[in-house]
């Protein structure tokens, strides 16, 4: 039996402006109409004895995981949220524990939820190879055969081969970080070093058993978060003090490189992390001038660039080899041999407290999303969209009143002691200080339109009294900048 453990964490800052801390890559559509976690899961159909997923996140992304899934249609074995990050060798551990405490020891693939494989039938035929090892009670890792000195990846020194076949198989001498231009080289002319996936093959109980030996610590903290752990609607919340006293360290450093028991299975299959947009372009379809181009561009004399707009009319004249991203805040330039720079940019960014490095003009809840459309110093008019059966949060508050006005669909109002229907064209104001709730009882989505009015109109000015998605006052999505309801 294969357990999918699907690593959904991650910022993704080198992907900004399309990227933010609330929505990052792996939850965006980038090369087709999935999201990037939506095709991780997606390319496993067809591999046989296959259990469903066990998904880690980070708290602030739960609902996103959720719905993604459910539009899917696929029903996780457990979807953990992880308090604080510290790295992947305490994620698996908490995993592995999860699944050696089945009836069976299953085979764990780890898979991190931002990769896109085009080839997915040579990336199966792989997983069944690593699988073959797995249960003979191997570590696997997957290496990538580079085609070019990438400065982005982390390294896998090949150790001596296991036997003469293909896939080819080693055994793993070491890891080595990102290197720098030249030493990249040196790397691909030796034939020695496969590019490091960061997917990874093992039973459950030998993945621990390694895990003990090698830093018993981050165990024992695992074991004691899981026992404080809760059960929390469709989540599963680990253990907050157990799981920040964790050691932090990665499955590689900890695990892959000390262990006896590592083997590296060449990935019969194309590979690419997206982890920049270099690799954006370098993935997508290309016009005749070799651009890849998404949305309403139009382009004279542009060569060898990405260009991508997302909510308006983008041109361009003259550029080669740059690449040029627009969203509805913000815009990105630069030459694709500078693009992972955009890290240090984001820095900047979030140095100066720019919401741009959080959060999109569209901000999602689990009840649906909304955007603000214009603001001015006492008023904030704002389209919020709520899902078909959805309610936001019984709340109140201090500082504004709100006026909402039926645009699509009907919408369930309380307000007060009172409750009533509202449809297309019809409003309703809120006074300060009322007690109110949104609901929509059909069958499409309500849109509406929402005016505050008020001395502070920050979205921090909100008490729940009562929230079906369990969530608590202060709890923003951790961008300081509170949450609507």
């Amino acid at each position: 039996m294969i357990t999918p453990v699907i690593l959904a964490g991650g910022s993704g800052t080198r992907l900004w402006p399309l990227s933010r801390s609330l929505y990052p890559k792996q939850f965006l559509q980038l090369v087709d109409e999935q999201t990037l976690l939506q095709s991780t899961l997606q390319r496993l159909d067809g591999l046989e004895e296959l259990r469903p997923p066990i998904l880690l996140c980070n708290e602030t992304h739960r609902f996103i995981v959720a719905e993604q899934l459910r539009q899917m249609g696929v029903q996780p074995q457990a979807i953990v949220l992880e308090p604080a990050g510290r790295n992947t060798a305490p994620a698996l551990a908490v995993a592995a524990l999860m699944a050696a405490g089945q009836k069976e020891d299953p085979v764990l693939l780890v898979l991190p939820a931002d990769h896109h494989i085009k080839n997915t039938a040579g990336f199966r035929s792989t997983v069944v190879k690593g699988a073959a090892y797995a249960e003979q009670g191997h570590l696997v890792t997957f290496g990538i055969e580079p085609d070019a000195p990438e400065t982005g990846f982390g390294y896998i020194r090949k150790g001596a081969a296991k036997e003469d076949q293909t896939p080819p198989v080693w055994a793993i001498e070491r890891f080595v970080e990102k290197p720098d231009l030249e030493t990249a080289r040196q790397y691909v002319e030796s034939g020695q070093y496969c590019w490091n996936s960061g997917m990874f093959m093992f039973k459950a109980t030998v993945f621990i058993k390694e895990l003990q030996a090698h830093a018993p610590a981050i165990v024992e903290a695992c074991r004691h978060s899981l026992a404080q752990g809760a059960k929390d609607l469709d989540f599963f919340r680990l253990g907050k003090s157990a799981f920040t006293q964790c050691p932090s360290d990665s499955i590689d450093y900890a695990v892959m490189e000390k262990t006896e028991a590592g083997v590296m299975v060449a990935l019969g299959s194309d590979w690419n992390d997206l982890g920049s947009w270099e690799a954006l372009w370098q993935a997508g379809d290309k016009d005749p001038h070799r651009n890849v181009v998404h949305g309403d561009v139009c382009l004279q004399d542009v060569k060898d660039s990405f260009v991508y707009a997302s909510s308006r009319l983008v041109t361009a004249v003259g550029l080669h080899e740059h690449v040029v991203v627009e969203t509805k805040d913000a815009v990105f330039v630069a030459p694709r041999h500078q693009v992972q720079q955009v890290k240090n940019l984001v820095d900047q960014l979030k140095r100066q407290d720019r919401v741009e490095t959080v959060s999109h003009k569209k901000v999602y809840r689990p009840w649906g999303a909304y955007e603000d459309v214009d603001v001015s110093e006492r008023f904030l008019v704002k389209r919020i969209t709520v899902k078909p059966k959805a309610k936001l949060s019984l709340q109140k508050h201090f500082h504004r009143a709100e006026h909402w006005v039926v645009v699509k669909g009907t919408a369930l109002v309380t307000r007060g002691e009172e409750q009533f229907i509202l449809k297309e064209d019809q409003s309703a104001y809120i006074p300060l200080g009322t007690v109110h709730r949104l609901e929509n009882p059909g069958k499409i989505p309500l849109e509406l339109v929402e005016i505050q009015s008020g001395s502070y109109l920050a979205e921090d000015d909100v008490v729940r009294l009562d929230d079906v998605y369990g969530r608590h006052n202060g709890e923003g999505g951790g961008n300081g900048y509170g949450e609507r309801d």
